[in-house]
């Protein structure tokens, strides 16, 4: 668990264990409930298969994604961020490939410690 922070400061522990590739980071900012929704549907679903899949995706040194900050709002224990997403990487073959999606993240503050609950990403 976290220790104890405001919003901005929970997101962007959140935003930094992905670019660092920290799983054990990334899974201190999830929610045991969370969400996941992937560019192609794919639903994800529950902290332990999101962290699995993020652990695949970390493993890997050949993404890297830049964040445009689109949307932020607050309802009380509720905080709703939305980034553009210009996102690199290679396919299997080794061929770069860049994709734009909108990833929305809602995070709920749960028993002091604000944690990622939903991560939507759609294609733009």
């Amino acid at each position: 668990m976290l220790p104890r922070m405001d919003f901005d400061a929970a997101l962007e522990t959140h935003l930094d264990a992905i670019r660092r590739r920290d799983l054990d980071a990334f899974a201190a900012t999830v929610h045991e409930d969370v969400t996941l929704v992937l560019p192609n549907g794919t639903l994800v679903c529950g902290r332990d298969e999101v962290v699995d899949f993020h652990r695949g995706w970390f493993g890997s040194d050949t993404w890297r994604m830049d964040l445009a900050t689109e949307r932020r709002v607050s309802a009380g224990d509720t905080e709703v961020a939305v980034f553009l997403v210009d996102y690199h990487d290679a396919d299997d073959g080794g061929a770069p490939y860049h994709r734009r999606y909108r990833l929305a993240m809602v995070f709920a503050r749960h028993d002091g410690e604000w944690l990622l609950l939903h991560d939507q990403n759609t294609l733009v």
